[in-house]
């Protein structure tokens, strides 16, 4: 495995990644009227392995 290759790869699906939802997080903000704070999860698998990587927060709205 080519380590600066992985790594370099690695970054650009992160911050595909994190672009991608915030613009969807935003969206949904706009379009409902949620108030107070949006529950969030975000699933992360990877066809194949054992991968199954779960992250739940809160993001608060003001």
């Amino acid at each position: 495995m080519d380590e600066q290759q992985f790594n370099m790869s690695l970054r650009r699906f992160l911050k595909e990644v994190g672009v991608t939802s915030q613009q969807a997080i935003e969206r949904v903000v706009r379009e409902g009227d949620l108030g107070g704070k949006l529950k969030v999860r975000m699933v992360l698998t990877a066809k194949g392995t054992s991968l199954d990587h779960v992250v739940e927060g809160e993001i608060d709205l003001g």
